[in-house]
């Protein structure tokens, strides 16, 4: 019987060397998140930074170090950026502030991007976005499927809809409007077998240790469905 990390390594073999060779990154858990069943799965649209500067960091290299990676880890709390202290820079401190209200370690949830490319931002990828998102669902679904994961926490809205499409999840059941002038709203979406697709502000423009733009609550709803 393959074992969890079997399957997603079989599915990780069937990228294509246009998506290994370019800058990215896969994971940003350790495989202890990937080893077990888990609820709950983490996905952003694509990791940011610069592909010029960080041309070298391929997918494929990615792919070799999340071989060697402390198995119970997280980029989010144990990896520094831009030379911050670890946990501290950009979103970092934001996700952890939500997983410490769930009562939840960050290390123990496995956690990706929908694309796997690097980009500086969001409409720089737009154009190759749909094709990405193709080339790297099997390997999510692979994920989805190995951990058994019930609930899919999805970090804006592109990446959301994308995984509301896949997963059939078209049934609205909860959602969180932010008590500020903006208003940006975070809902939940369900599957006819249960399953659910939480899409929620990016943690990299809202501030969810603001309780005015927390989301935090609407995913504790959902787990607790």
């Amino acid at each position: 019987m393959h074992s969890s990390i079997d399957m997603i390594n079989e599915a990780l073999a069937r990228l294509p060397e246009t998506i290994l060779s370019r800058s990215g990154a896969v994971f940003y858990s350790g495989r202890g998140a990937f080893s077990l069943p888990r609820r709950l799965y983490i996905l952003g649209l694509n990791p940011g930074g610069s592909p010029q500067q960080e041309q070298t960091q391929t997918v494929g290299r990615d792919i070799e170090q999340w071989s060697r990676m402390p198995p119970i880890y997280s980029r989010y709390v144990d990896e520094s950026w831009c030379g911050k202290a670890p946990g501290t820079h950009g979103m970092q401190p934001k996700i952890r502030h939500m997983f410490e209200k769930l009562g939840i370690d960050p290390r123990c949830v496995p956690a990706s991007n929908l694309v796997f490319v690097r980009s500086n931002n969001e409409a720089s990828v737009a154009a190759e976005t749909s094709e990405l998102m193709h080339v790297c669902w099997p390997v999510h679904r692979a994920v989805i499927d190995a951990v058994r994961a019930d609930t899919i926490l999805c970090l804006r809205g592109t990446a959301g809809q994308w995984v509301r499409h896949e997963m059939g999840a078209s049934q609205r059941i909860d959602s969180f409007v932010e008590s500020n002038r903006r208003g940006w709203t975070s809902e939940a979406h369900i599957t006819p077998d249960g399953r659910a697709v939480i899409t929620v502000t990016h943690p990299g423009r809202a501030d969810w240790r603001n309780p005015n733009a927390d989301p935090t609550a609407l995913v504790q709803r959902v787990l607790a469905r």
